[in-house]
């Protein structure tokens, strides 16, 4: 009888994390904040002598959600923190691949989605308007990248991803910097929008 093939994974915590029966006990920010710091958004097809990582696109879209939500509450600004989070162990796939790959992508991330958000005491799914607004931040947050390091021309972007308001975007840049500042920050600004919630 042929064994089942494995389908957990070993944390750096010592944690590990069924990807077809995942519980929130084996979730560590430590062990998200190191994943996502090291997964490269646009599969590393970026200007730059470091990777854009998906911990730095989530701090750039929490930011983002903060001004298009100005009165939104640290648990909604935490959820929008870990929109990508079920990234640390699954990957970025790029949208044309999660198109081939097919709705069993969407159900895995779904799945680690729900149970991070309840580690870290949010709902187990984000509700609808919420998830709008994020969607919104993180389209301009795509949109900054593909013009600033991903060689896409303005146009394009826009196609692929809307036209941002400028003025709202015009202090932002976006930041290339070693995993280990990114995986720092990502963690500090986890615990204090926990600290608030």
């Amino acid at each position: 009888m042929a064994r089942p093939p494995r389908a957990w994974q070993r944390m750096l915590s010592g944690r590990r994390l069924d990807l077809l029966d995942p519980t929130p006990v084996d979730v560590e920010i430590e062990d998200i904040a190191h994943g996502l710091a090291f997964v490269a958004r646009w599969n590393g097809q970026t200007k730059g002598d470091f990777a854009f990582s998906v911990a730095e696109h989530s701090l750039l879209v929490e930011t983002l959600f903060g001004r298009l939500v100005p009165n939104a509450t640290p648990a909604q600004r935490l959820t929008a923190l870990l929109h990508d989070a079920p990234e640390y162990v699954i990957g970025d796939m790029i949208s044309p691949v999660k198109a081939a790959v097919g709705p069993d992508y969407g159900v895995l991330d779904k799945r680690l989605s729900a149970v991070i958000h309840i580690r870290f005491g949010l709902p187990a799914v984000t509700p609808a308007r919420l998830k709008r607004q994020i969607k919104k931040a993180d389209n301009i947050s795509a949109w900054m990248e593909a013009t600033q390091i991903a060689g896409f021309t303005r146009t394009e972007a826009n196609k692929f991803f809307g036209a941002p308001d400028e003025a709202m975007i015009a202090d932002l840049q976006i930041v290339l910097r070693p995993p280990v500042e990114t995986r720092a920050d990502f963690t500090a600004r986890h615990a204090a929008l926990l600290a608030q919630c």
